[in-house]
């Protein structure tokens, strides 16, 4: 098969990686700008205007499945152009949470609800299936999302920007849901991500939805295993116990139209509204071998930590 990945993030580079790695099928990365990095590890990047529609379509032709990794206007127009194109399946740039938890307003979507509708609406002309992963482990890795190239746009990429900052060991942890339950996420590595996508690819039937977590946490429990293996107390740390804190909090962002502090304010809230937590994935039903990266270990080589359970 010919496969288009829209995007050259982080992402990106590993469901093209294993591709070539463990596939016979063809890759192809579509960007707005010549990447020379990609090409010089002979992936091929083919250069798009998302405004141009006969650019998209021409890009398009003769592909079989398209992975998108952008979000907003630009999703949009790759969907429509897969459309006409032809394109027979497309995984559309979710990534997260399940859509379902998700309000009809939220400050987060990015466009991601405009393009499942697209979707549905040409579902008898292009299938389609969300990956749902919950938190990708790289937010908490040196230098955030930002270090592996994913999520620049959203506002609150940068290392420490979620939950907690390692580095300097301060936290805003929401500890709390609204029925005053412990906060729980799902996360999964991006590779581990990737390396679903690619396994995806060959599936006979693609179900709406695929999901996948490496580990199913509280909030508190993942700020606690991190002090534990760092040895540190994280100081200051803010234990928001309710989501009223969280949003008199927003209410002072948008006031001071701080931006940056509104995006990291809103996601601290949709974590509390359990919008990044859900049980029995379903990924095992059709990779019943398949692998994943413990958080534990993951954090351990992240920040060069000593794990005295492995002694």
């Amino acid at each position: 098969m010919r496969i288009a990945i829209a995007g050259t993030g982080g992402l990106a580079f590993w469901i093209a990686f294993y591709i070539q790695q463990d596939t016979p099928h063809q890759v192809l990365l579509l960007s707005r700008t010549n990447q020379p990095n990609y090409e010089a590890r002979d992936m091929t990047v083919h250069v798009v205007d998302y405004n141009n529609a006969e650019s998209l379509r021409f890009a398009l032709s003769g592909i079989d499945i398209v992975v998108s990794t952008i979000l907003g206007p630009n999703q949009l127009r790759l969907i429509e152009a897969a459309i006409r194109a032809r394109v027979r399946r497309l995984i559309p740039a979710e990534f997260e949470g399940p859509p379902r938890l998700r309000p009809a307003d939220d400050p987060l979507d990015r466009g991601r609800h405009a393009a499942r509708h697209l979707l549905q609406q040409h579902r008898n002309r292009i299938q389609s299936m969300t990956i749902i992963c919950g938190i990708f482990y790289e937010r908490f890795q040196r230098g955030g999302l930002n270090a592996a190239r994913i999520g620049a746009t959203s506002g609150f990429s940068g290392e420490g920007d979620y939950i907690m900052d390692i580095n300097n060991m301060t936290a805003q942890v929401p500890v709390y849901n609204r029925n005053n339950q412990y906060t729980t996420i799902c996360m999964t590595s991006v590779r581990d991500v990737a390396r679903l996508v690619v396994r995806a690819l060959d599936l006979d039937r693609w179900p709406p939805e695929l999901s996948i977590y490496a580990e199913r946490m509280t909030v508190y429990d993942v700020v606690t295993l991190v002090s534990s293996l760092k040895e540190e107390e994280f100081q200051p740390i803010t234990w928001h116990i309710n989501q009223d804190l969280l949003r008199a909090e927003l209410s002072q962002a948008i006031a001071a139209q701080d931006i940056y502090r509104q995006r990291r304010t809103q996601a601290l809230m949709a974590t509390a509204e359990d919008r990044y937590n859900f049980r029995n994935p379903n990924f095992r039903q059709a990779f019943p071998d398949f692998q994943l990266t413990p958080f534990r270990d993951w954090i351990c080589r992240a920040w060069d930590l000593e794990d005295d359970d492995d002694e």
